[in-house]
């Protein structure tokens, strides 16, 4: 079986691949500071709940935005686990060119999101992904990583909006029951979920302008299936879809030509039309 783990700034994705079946996947708190023991330990709770045991894992793949968390699963993987682990970054041939101005900048949620998209749902592609940022990423029809977006995430914005407003007290982001909200906490959650969900549809549309027609657009994070339906032109919503682009690119990486591959040139992709 294969572990992967996607490490956001707020949350932590983990999941179990037994070859490209997701057998089981959880959602944790991310914890910056945590060691490789009490990832280790943590994770085995996880699978013990799922039927799995840490002896079942054969290779770890990991996407991660917290160099910190990073480094334990790094440890973790090496020294507790002794398994194999692949570590997604925009150095590697994931067999998707990156278009990007700096390619180093492109995070590794974002490759792994474009790679399982491009593949499971078709291109020209757009993925949403609703984390501790909204991001928006783009894919030609040729399976190129175009570029993309990045807006604050729903839950960072309702953070700022209840810490700077003195009178504004949280409320749980649920679906609002009207657009035009009888009270504070219907009008708050009017304005961050139907909000979000027309911001989405502009950025979709703008990029639309720019690459022309979109064939799908797919929501994934542990927000979409709370933004996704306010939103005219998401297609299609995979909350797992970072896990499977993870699983992709291992498999990839394992392939026999693999170690000789090069990737291919920016100057050889550059004309998307």
């Amino acid at each position: 079986m294969l572990l992967v783990i996607d490490v956001g700034n707020t949350h932590t994705v983990i999941g179990c691949f037994k070859g490209r079946e997701l057998n089981a996947n959880w959602r944790v708190a991310t914890q910056r500071r945590a060691t490789a023991d009490e990832l280790a330990s943590k994770i085995s709770n996880l699978f013990q709940l799922g039927g799995v045991t840490l002896g079942d894992i054969e290779a770890v793949a990991i996407a991660s935005v917290v160099p910190t968390v990073t480094a334990s699963l790094l440890d973790m993987s090496t020294n507790i686990l002794k398994k194999e682990i692949l570590i997604v970054g925009p150095e590697m041939d994931a067999g998707l060119p990156i278009l990007y101005d700096n390619p180093q900048e492109v995070g590794a949620d974002r490759i792994a999101n474009a790679v399982a998209g491009f593949e499971l749902y078709g291109a020209p592609l757009i993925v949403v992904d609703f984390g501790t940022a909204t991001t928006f990423d783009a894919v030609t029809e040729r399976g190129e990583y175009l570029g993309g977006a990045i807006a604050p995430g729903v839950e960072v914005s309702s953070e700022a909006l209840f810490s700077h407003a003195a009178r504004l007290s949280r409320v749980d982001l649920n679906p609002p029951k009207a657009a035009i909200g009888k009270n504070t906490r219907g009008s708050i959650q009017s304005g961050v979920i139907i909000g979000t969900g027309g911001l989405v549809d502009r950025i979709v549309d703008r990029f639309e302008d720019e690459m022309g027609l979109v064939k799908q657009v797919v929501a994934t994070g542990g927000l979409a299936g709370l933004i996704a339906p306010e939103c005219r032109r998401v297609t299609a919503v995979d909350p797992t879809l970072t896990l499977t682009g993870l699983q992709r690119i291992y498999e990839r990486s394992k392939e026999p030509e693999a170690k000789s591959r090069k990737p291919r040139e920016k100057q050889e992709t550059q004309n998307i039309n």
